[in-house]
């Protein structure tokens, strides 16, 4: 997995590049395709965990080798409630 770091704004508040890439290793990590017009770069969301425990969500791009971070904050109350409630279903 390479990552592409353009823009450093990207990250917002406490949040490193490291905490981002780890979070991508999260094997609970929910990976998510919000429905988009197809004439649109495809956006994707991810809820994980970096190994510290910060829980990241991150808007990328990528072509499936390359990943192009927009943006990632530490997750809301709700975002990290549904990412705890999604990885305690046992049928998930």
């Amino acid at each position: 997995m390479e990552f592409e770091w353009m823009e450093q704004h990207a990250l917002i508040g406490d949040v490193s590049e490291k905490d981002v890439e780890e979070s991508f290793e999260d094997p609970f990590s929910i990976r998510l395709l919000p429905d988009l017009d197809s004439s649109t770069e495809t956006r994707y969301f991810i809820l994980g965990k970096s190994i510290s425990g910060t829980p990241l969500f991150t808007v990328f791009w990528t072509d499936g080798k390359r990943y192009r971070v927009i943006v990632s904050r530490v997750m809301t109350d709700t975002e990290a409630g549904f990412y705890e409630r999604k990885n305690s279903d046992p049928a998930n």
